[in-house]
Formats: C-alpha cells, sequence, structure tokens
C-alpha cells in the first residue's frame, strides 16, 4: 500500500517550511581536493557524510549528482544509496540527478532503480531526459505515479548546447522545449497543491516570457551561485511561475565546507535570499 503523499505536495510543504532551496551534491575531484580529501572513495565518503550531516535536516530538497558516484564504482555507488537513505531519513527530498532517457524495457529499468519504493536508490524524484520523445518517458511517469515519486525533464537546460535541440521550432511552429512543457502541464492537471512532473529550466537563461512556465509543477532551475545567477534574478526568469521554482545551489553552499557550521550557514544564507526574492515578486 502506497502511503506517501505525491511528490508535489510533499515538496510544496518542504519548501514552505525549510525555504525554496536544491542543493547539489556534486563531490567532483576539484572540490574534494578543496576539501583536502583525496580523489578516492575515502574521501567521497568523508564529503558526502560531512554535507549529510551538515543540511539534512534543514534544507529542503538535495540533488545528487549520480555520475560523481558511479565513477568510484559499486562502492561508490553505496556511499550514494547510504547518503539517499539518510537523507529522506532526515526529511529532505532527493531529486536523483542521473538524466536517465532511453526506451521501452530500458527505460522501464531505469525507472526501477530509482522510483521503485523498495529498491536501494529510491529517490523522491529523478531527472530524466525526453529527447527520445516524450513518450519514451512513460515507463517513469508510470511507476512515479506509482510510488509518489516525480520527475523533472530536461526543458530548457542553461548548458548553451541545449538551445540547438531545445529552441528548434517544429512543423507546427512550436519548440522542443514549449512542447515538453506543455506535455508536463498536461501531466500535472488538477493537482493541488503542486503536481510531482516538473521541469530543468536554467535560472541563467534571461527573459523567458514566450514560454509558458506555469505547467503547475516544479521548476528545478540550476545556475545559482558560481553559474552566474542570483536569486533576485529569478522573479524576471520565471515570472508568474517564481513560487514553483526550487532553485539549486552546488558550489555556492559545497565551497564552503567542510566546516559544518560554514556549510549550514551558506545554504540558510541563500535559502532567505530566495525566499525574499520570490515574496516580493
Amino acid at each position: 500500500m502506497n502511503t506517501l503523499e505525491p511528490f508535489g505536495a510533499r515538496l510544496r510543504r518542504a519548501m514552505d517550511t525549510r525555504g525554496p532551496l536544491c542543493v547539489g551534491i556534486d563531490p567532483h575531484a576539484a572540490l574534494l581536493g578543496a576539501w583536502g580529501l583525496g580523489d578516492d572513495v575515502q574521501g567521497l565518503e568523508s564529503f558526502t557524510r560531512t554535507v549529510v550531516e551538515a543540511l539534512a535536516d534543514q534544507v529542503a530538497v538535495f540533488k545528487p549528482q549520480s555520475a560523481f558516484f558511479e565513477r568510484f564504482g559499486s562502492r561508490g555507488v553505496a556511499v550514494l544509496e547510504r547518503a539517499v537513505a539518510d537523507l529522506r531519513a532526515a526529511g529532505g527530498l532527493v531529486v536523483m540527478d542521473a538524466k536517465r532517457g532511453d526506451i521501452g524495457s530500458t527505460m522501464a529499468a531505469y525507472a526501477e532503480t530509482y522510483l521503485r519504493k523498495e529498491a536501494p536508490l529510491f529517490s523522491d524524484a529523478l531527472t530524466v531526459s525526453p529527447y527520445l520523445g516524450y513518450g519514451s518517458l512513460a515507463p517513469a511517469v508510470e511507476l512515479a505515479r506509482e510510488n509518489s515519486a516525480g520527475l523533472f525533464v530536461l526543458a530548457l537546460t542553461s548548458n548553451p548546447e541545449g538551445a540547438e535541440v531545445q529552441r528548434a521550432v517544429r512543423a507546427d511552429g512550436r519548440s522542443i522545449g514549449a512542447t515538453m512543457l506543455g506535455h508536463l502541464a498536461a501531466e500535472n492537471a488538477g493537482a493541488a497543491p503542486m503536481g510531482s512532473y516538473g521541469a530543468v529550466v536554467g535560472a541563467t537563461l534571461g527573459d523567458l516570457s514566450t514560454f509558458d512556465l506555469d505547467v503547475n509543477g516544479p521548476l528545478l532551475a540550476p545556475g545559482i551561485g558560481a553559474q552566474g545567477a542570483t536569486p533576485a534574478d529569478l522573479p524576471r526568469v520565471f515570472g508568474a511561475a517564481v513560487r514553483n521554482v526550487v532553485p539549486n545551489v552546488s558550489r555556492g553552499v559545497l565551497t564552503a565546507g567542510p566546516d559544518a557550521g560554514a556549510l549550514r550557514d551558506a545554504a540558510a544564507r541563500f535559502a532567505d535570499e530566495v525566499r525574499s526574492a520570490v515574496t516580493a515578486a
């Protein structure tokens, strides 16, 4: 029996109580080195444990980047499994940043890995790529619904290369990015207080007023901090949809480590700045 509330409802409550912030957990080699740690499993484990212990009961959402754990093989994945379990046990929501996308039984297997409640890597939501066609995501959409999880679909990403696909125009005159947003709006129709199917939309993209970002679901917004966007930019970029924005900060928080107090202060500062910007919009 599924006793979890839908992801969208849990996310809305977490953002309202802990603040609208997602902290990325990106243990790349340079950051491990900056913390005085080795680029090995021991360094990975120490880094991850420090972040989890410092922030798990404070921040609303965490986004571990799966690749930085996978590069160490099964031992790295074991560190990721423990982090996911500990974050969720402390009340944090986990968005697994794995950007999975395939067709048929392969997409179903990816969905089973991250979106089935009994799975070791079960996460509250998963990032997915729709560029084999939005319909290829059907196994993930269905399993997310069955397990009260969510998805974040790549729609308007902040990397410059993304525009050649996402801004391409279909025969009907609609861009690919706008098409993905339309699919998500349909998935979330009637959901309250917020749907569980969100889009990844870069906070560095500037004026997006030509896109309908009101998909009645969350908008995961990378780019705050080291990539150049600030919390004050959010109302201008996201307009009326800004209340559903989940701004992601990685280096802006993680470079404050390894001191736990400094990590907490950095996260609290970003959350307060985002809250002020959204409230004033």
